[in-house]
């Protein structure tokens, strides 16, 4: 299974989705975590830039790990490789898909595959092998894409430069979007249950409400 989470600087909110998922895929999995690859890139990036000290702390209070991190710049076969791709706006899934329209298939913001998960047919997908499961996931996301409007609450805040609180909300909204994707994915193929989302995932106000989004 290959995951990329793409968005500008890959330093903020690609990183902490990336670190995030590996942290919820190591819980569930265990030692089959090594079939999962997940990565991170940024549209802008400055390669070998480390994590944002403020949303690194964010992400360490979900319970990931931001130790190590350092920021890679996309490049348009890291989108055609993955199974599935999760930018953090509509801007930066333009800008991939630009580069790499192989990958229009597989290729979502997080919030919009959130959203398309709610009313995606997923029977048997989580009976599938890690390593077929991902790219089946976002077959069943792209067939009811024709059916949704493309809308502003698809983007993820961008909280560069701003205070340690609002990289925090943005943390939490990432992690509100990514379980449910996240308990499809990183279901054990010899356990017969699902993990249990975390209630302070839910306790914050939607960053969105404090400025627009950027691209």
């Amino acid at each position: 299974m290959r995951l990329l989470f793409v968005c500008t600087g890959n330093i903020c909110r690609s990183p902490l989705a990336e670190r995030l998922a590996y942290s919820w895929a190591s819980q569930s999995l265990g030692a089959t975590t090594a079939a999962v690859r997940i990565a991170s890139a940024g549209t802008d990036a400055l390669d070998g830039k480390p994590m944002d000290k403020r949303s690194a702390a964010a992400l360490a209070a979900l319970g990931g790990e931001p130790g190590g991190f350092v920021a890679q710049t996309f490049v348009p076969q890291m989108a055609t490789e993955a199974d599935l791709v999760l930018t953090m706006t509509r801007s930066q899934r333009r800008k991939v898909l630009a580069v790499a329209p192989r990958a229009l298939r597989h290729t979502f913001t997080l919030p919009e595959a959130a959203d398309l998960l709610r009313s995606a047919d997923l029977r048997g997908v989580t009976d599938l092998p890690l390593r077929n499961r991902a790219r089946e996931l976002a077959a069943r996301l792209n067939a009811g894409r024709a059916r949704r409007m493309s809308v502003e609450a698809d983007d993820v805040f961008d909280p560069i430069g701003e205070s340690g609180g609002v990289h925090k909300q943005v943390a939490a909204r990432i992690a509100r979007k990514l379980r449910p994707l996240a308990d499809v994915l990183f279901v054990d193929e010899s356990a017969s249950h699902t993990m249990v989302p975390s209630p302070r995932l839910y306790e914050l106000p939607d960053p969105r409400q404090l400025a627009r989004p950027r691209s």
